[in-house]
């Protein structure tokens, strides 16, 4: 799940929720949209190989 920051970079949370912190897991953050959903995409490839 991407959301737009403030300062116009783009994070990477997780879909879930920590159910210790009740909020999304920051998977990291990128410059441009581009480069954070081809971080997503290899999250997503890791997750099932």
């Amino acid at each position: 799940m991407i959301r737009k920051l403030k300062s116009g970079e783009y994070r990477i949370y997780s879909r879930k929720k920590n159910p210790k912190t009740n909020k999304r897991r920051n998977l990291g953050t990128f410059p441009s949209l581009e480069a954070a959903r081809k971080h997503e995409r290899e999250i997503q490839y890791f997750k099932h190989h």
